[in-house]
């Protein structure tokens, strides 16, 4: 399971890094983009805070500016790599608040697979935002990471 889970952060660890990269090359990058990836660096913040049961430090809809972006991502990732190291049950089952302050219970296996789809799923709209402000979106298939 570690195996699994730290092939699973190395690629949204390339391309977070990619997409960070990209965006730090335009004059302008589109608001919806700009909100699209905070969201995906909070959300991942908030998760690695669910998991080690602390006090996130982001809310789920903070606005970072891009230059801001590589720090909030190597420190996320750093954390979830952290996680992966020390977990020895990954079907161990937390339970958390969620950003209207509901409770929910789940395993860390599912915590952490959630944090990388989720974050596929808001690049995969940053691309469709590119494509509408006519910018070539980043490959992100993970073919192509491990080609």
């Amino acid at each position: 399971m570690k195996t699994f889970f730290n092939q699973l952060f190395d690629y949204n660890f390339y391309c977070n890094k990619k997409l960070i990269e990209e965006c730090n090359k335009m004059d302008q990058v589109p608001e919806k983009s700009i909100a699209l990836f905070s969201h995906v660096l909070n959300a991942h913040h908030i998760w690695n805070a669910r998991i080690q049961q602390k006090q996130e430090t982001l809310k789920v809809f903070d606005v970072h500016p891009v230059k801001d972006w590589e720090n909030i991502h190597y420190e996320n990732q750093r954390t979830s790599f952290e996680i992966i190291t020390r977990i020895d049950d990954f079907d161990k089952r937390l339970d958390y608040q969620n950003s209207e302050g509901r409770l929910f219970t789940n395993t860390i296996q599912d915590m952490l697979f959630h944090i990388t789809n989720h974050s596929t799923h808001h690049r995969a709209q940053i691309s469709t935002d590119f494509r509408n402000n006519e910018i070539e979106p980043i490959p992100f298939d993970y073919i192509f990471y491990k080609r």
